[in-house]
């Protein structure tokens, strides 16, 4: 048994995050584990026999049978043919509770009535694409730049668009080229940013000295790589090489590694280095956005950055995202400096889904939320303690993780050492009872404005019946 009580410490994690650690553990029986997944493995494919078949019509024309690479698994995904509220329907007829709602670009629901109307309003008499200045896109600008504390913003159509433009703006504005990210973080398909996107351990040399893994069909530039939550590494990189660097790049709760906090004053810390050596502040809020708060995980954490990019939760399921922050640093579109074009940028079709979203999600209905992702983290927490699992729960905002590891996960390092066994487990267990979170093995959920107590007491049970599973 593991006695946490008397582990050693670590910092403390940002107040306006959440994170429990159970008192104790047990270690789990690997030899139960993988008899485990090898019965949850046969139970998915004699289930789920149309969707293999989908997959192979599929892989035919588009590779891997799937529009994104991340939707892939082995030996295939699942395909969905619908969905509303918080509920898909599969090609195989099966109801799933959908739990990963788009990394949170469905957090408002499917078919969410109010988003349904405003968008058949456009498709019907207002119009979808004028590629001129309207009054519709004037008018989303003003209430984002109110809502998240910006004084400019330009609109794109993804996250990877909205992180190339930061940091071309950064460029611009610096008359700098290098940029710092964080070991382990993802900020879509720009070259800069596929630096040390989850490397294998063996490619990135030391942990107080990382190298940065550049991926052979990738252009990277200059890419300086540091652990997050390490402002020391941070300080002693931009002290050698502030002259050079335009932008430092962060998500400021990592989640594309389940949910990774930030330690209370790192943020900030990050914030005066930046303002110290001249650097371009940018929070990749593409993840976190509505799904951390009304106003976005900056605001909720007390740190604003020079940009922000926002995407997914605020285009209500439409292909809708945005770059933007101080007005110094817009400047760079307005002089020059920096060209930004996109025939469908701000177009009337998603300015009417992002306008629904924007009256949806009042600071009450995503408070709703947050308390009802809560409850269920608490209930799930209980089982942990009861099975006495390695294992703990992470939350921010409407989303939550069960992170296997009996140790808070503060960096890509600390996330290597999880048991990812017992996370695919528990993924796939899920997923063969009707419910689906992402891919992999980050095991994170989402909590839209569309799920119930009720619903998330799927998960609750499910993880239960798990919880009980492994201990045999």
């Amino acid at each position: 048994m593991t006695d946490l009580a008397s582990a050693p410490t670590w910092p403390a994690h940002d107040p306006g995050t959440r994170r429990w650690l159970p008192d104790h553990s047990r270690p789990v029986d690997h030899a139960r584990v993988e008899q485990l997944l090898a019965a949850e493995w046969e139970r998915f494919t004699s289930t789920t026999g149309a969707s293999g078949e989908h997959n192979a019509r599929a892989s035919r024309t588009l590779p891997l049978g799937v529009t994104s690479s991340f939707q892939h698994w082995e030996p295939y995904p699942i395909s969905i043919q619908s969905a509303e509220g918080a509920w898909l329907t599969d090609v195989d007829g099966h109801r799933l509770l959908d739990l990963s709602m788009g990394f949170g670009a469905m957090l408002v629901g499917h078919l969410n009535p109010v988003v349904v109307e405003h968008v058949e309003r456009a498709l019907k008499e207002t119009g979808t694409l004028f590629v001129t200045p309207s009054p519709q896109a004037t008018d989303m600008s003003e209430r984002f730049c109110r809502r998240f504390g910006l004084d400019m913003i330009r609109f794109t159509n993804s996250g990877t668009e909205s992180l190339m433009y930061a940091i071309r703006a950064a460029r611009a504005y610096t008359q700098r080229k290098a940029i710092v990210k964080i070991e382990g973080g993802y900020h879509g398909g720009y070259d800069a940013l596929q630096v040390s996107v989850k490397p294998a351990l063996e490619d990135i040399g030391p942990a107080d000295a990382p190298i940065g893994d550049v991926p052979f069909d990738v252009e990277a530039g200059t890419v300086h790589v540091v652990a997050y939550n390490d402002l020391g590494m941070l300080e002693k990189v931009l002290a050698e090489h502030g002259s050079e660097v335009a932008a430092m790049v962060v998500e400021p709760v990592i989640e594309n590694l389940a949910i990774v906090l930030p330690d209370e004053g790192y943020l900030a810390g990050c914030r005066a280095l930046c303002d110290e050596y001249g650097v371009v502040l940018v929070f990749d809020e593409v993840k976190t956005g509505l799904t951390a708060g009304p106003a976005g995980a900056a605001q909720r954490l007390g740190v604003q950055p020079d940009l922000i990019t926002l995407a997914k939760s605020i285009g209500g399921g439409l292909p809708l995202a945005a770059f933007g922050g101080k007005r110094e640093v817009m400047e760079v579109v307005v002089d020059g400096r920096m060209a930004h074009f996109g025939t469908y940028n701000g177009n009337p079709l998603v300015m009417a889904a992002a306008a629904a979203v924007d009256e949806i999600c009042t600071p009450e209905a995503l408070d709703t939320a947050e308390a009802i992702n809560v409850r269920a983290m608490e209930a799930i927490d209980a089982a942990i303690a009861e099975y006495e699992l390695p294992a703990h729960t992470v939350g921010l905002g409407v989303k939550g993780c069960v992170t296997w590891s009996t140790t808070p996960v503060r960096n890509y390092r600390d996330y290597k050492a999880t048991d990812f066994a017992v996370a695919e487990l528990s993924w796939l267990w899920g997923v063969n009872r009707g419910i689906l979170t992402p891919p992999g093995l980050d095991e994170q959920w989402l909590v839209s404005l569309a799920h119930t107590d009720d619903d998330m007491g799927h998960l609750v049970s499910d993880f239960t019946e798990l919880a009980r599973a492994l201990r045999g």
